[in-house]
């Protein structure tokens, strides 16, 4: 479980084909590293991936060919910036909201305005995912945790402090990036229990 606050800025080191999928190698960078462990989940762009291996300033994770067909790993290149995050502990401050790590489906970047200090982002989504997406609720885009501003019928807008921009791979995307989306875990389970209801 993740709270969509990146805490690292990586990079792709290596995609290696491995027996049909994939074994992802990540630098860490900036990520607080220290008593990682291999079993550990860490969120790469919003995807939970498992340490697999791991040393002073890179990890490993097998990449599944369902991770690979439903999110943009596929499309990763070696030296790309990545968003990172750690599993959170019981003790950490819940400052974002609640991302499982599991992508629901890939968007891609369609416009980018200045606002005052900040910036408004507009993001193209698939239309199964924006029933779930409400204005002032909460949505992941490359595992950022990010407040809904405006949506319509064929995507949303967020805005991003200059503390948002500066700490994550938004420094370095711009219009046409395919990007990573996860919606509000509790709109969906609320509609998963609805339409249990409704079933005779």
């Amino acid at each position: 479980m993740f709270t969509g606050l990146i805490q690292g800025v990586g990079r792709v080191a290596a995609l290696e084909p491995t027996g049909g999928d994939l074994r992802l190698r990540v630098a860490v960078g900036s990520l607080p590293f220290e008593a990682v462990e291999e079993g550990e989940s860490i969120a790469v762009n919003g995807c939970c991936l498992t340490v697999v291996e791991h040393d002073a300033g890179h990890f490993a994770a097998d990449v599944s060919t369902e991770t690979l067909a439903c999110t943009t790993l596929g499309r990763w290149q070696v030296g790309d910036a990545v968003n990172l995050e750690r599993a959170m502990l019981p003790t950490t401050r819940f400052g974002g909201h609640i991302v499982a790590g599991h992508v629901d489906g890939v968007g891609k970047v369609q416009a980018i305005h200045a606002d005052a200090r900040a910036q408004r982002w507009r993001f193209e989504a698939p239309a199964g995912l924006l029933r779930y997406v409400a204005v002032k609720g909460s949505i992941a885009v490359d595992g950022v945790s990010l407040t809904v501003n405006a949506v319509d019928a064929t995507g949303f807008e967020v805005a991003l402090i200059p503390h948002t921009v500066a700490r994550t791979r938004f420094a370095s995307i711009g219009v046409g990036t395919p990007v990573n989306l996860e919606v509000d875990l509790i709109a969906r389970y609320a509609e998963r229990l609805l339409q249990a209801r409704m079933q005779p």
